[in-house]
């Protein structure tokens, strides 16, 4: 049952990111007063979404590295200096709005990509190490990029902030890594099956209790609201479009390829919301919040604009054969 309920969750992925949003701030009067349970939420998603993670798969792609450094370049240095660069060109001087879009391309890359990385037949290995590798790091990488661009125009308390992503990210991936190393993957393996359906359960709640915390910002449709809206969209499709033009320009094979547009343009949009709502004025949550709109949906059209590349590439070589 657990099994049906994921695969059925799993094909409405792109819908319940958006329908959350939308539900939290129509219901913000009586969910926001709930908001305390979304770091304990995240942890648990965390936890389950790291039971496929092991030290083995790490090792095996430090031997060839390429594609981990390159994703890692794409995640925390020219993917958050586009959206700063974008941000004062759209915004100016709108500290809180640019520091939000900045936020939502810092943040580590999301554990869901795996599901598309699995879907779309992409390299799994390099997926688990960007995922485990990010994780661990973003105590530290986070804070750092926010403080690069943002120190003298966003007081940014670091420290909290890094202690909230070891509990919230890092500590719950560690245990689950662990468990999938005693038990030799088959027990991580069985409790992450029945677990996925409660962790995309969670996700829901957790993108509700954020709508519900940024309503007031959300709720009066202005052309300011719009206009980051549709920043933001162009900000996550381009994530996902250079990821794929510059591995295709690397000549990755196609599961390396998948793994890299996946992974360069996903982003724990979660974790980006609760540090906002947690450590920044609400203002800096709204690009946030607005993006867990898009991710999924983004993903969706990528993987099928990838089926369509690959499926004309072997067109091609027939033709040429």
């Amino acid at each position: 049952m657990l099994y049906s309920l994921n695969k059925q969750l799993e094909k409405i992925m792109p819908l319940i990111t958006p329908a959350s949003v939308v539900i939290g701030v129509f219901l913000a009067g009586q969910l926001k007063d709930y908001s305390y349970i979304i770091p304990w939420v995240f942890a648990f998603m965390t936890f389950s979404g790291s039971l496929n993670s092991n030290v083995g798969s790490l090792r095996d792609i430090l031997h060839h590295p390429k594609p981990l450094f390159f994703i890692v370049f794409m995640l925390h240095i020219l993917m958050p200096l586009f959206a700063w660069s974008t941000g004062h060109l759209v915004f100016g001087d709108d500290a809180f709005t640019i520091t939000g879009l900045v936020l939502a391309m810092a943040i580590p890359t999301g554990i869901s990509s795996f599901i598309w990385v699995s879907i779309y037949k992409g390299n799994i290995p390099l997926t688990l190490s960007i995922i485990l590798l990010d994780t661990f790091l973003s105590p530290f990488i986070v804070p750092l990029t926010l403080s690069v661009f943002f120190q003298a125009t966003v007081e940014i308390d670091i420290l909290p902030m890094m202690r909230g992503l070891f509990w919230m990210v890092v500590l719950p991936s560690l245990l689950g890594m662990i468990l999938n190393q005693v038990t030799e993957g088959k027990g991580a393996a069985t409790l992450s099956r029945r677990l996925a359906p409660f962790s995309k359960l969670g996700m829901a709640v957790v993108v509700m209790l954020n709508g519900a915390v940024v309503a007031p910002y959300l709720k009066e449709v202005n052309l300011k609201l719009i206009l980051i809206g549709v920043t933001v969209f162009i900000i996550a499709f381009m994530g996902y479009l250079l990821s794929f033009l510059i591995a295709n320009m690397l000549k990755y094979d196609r599961e390396t390829t998948v793994a890299v547009t996946f992974n360069g343009g996903m982003r724990n949009i979660s974790v980006g919301a609760v540090l906002a709502v947690t450590y920044f004025p609400p203002a800096v949550a709204v690009p946030v919040v607005i993006g867990m709109l898009f991710q999924q949906v983004l993903a969706s059209l990528f993987g099928l604009f990838i089926k369509r590349y690959y499926s004309r590439e072997i067109l091609r070589e027939g033709h040429t054969f």
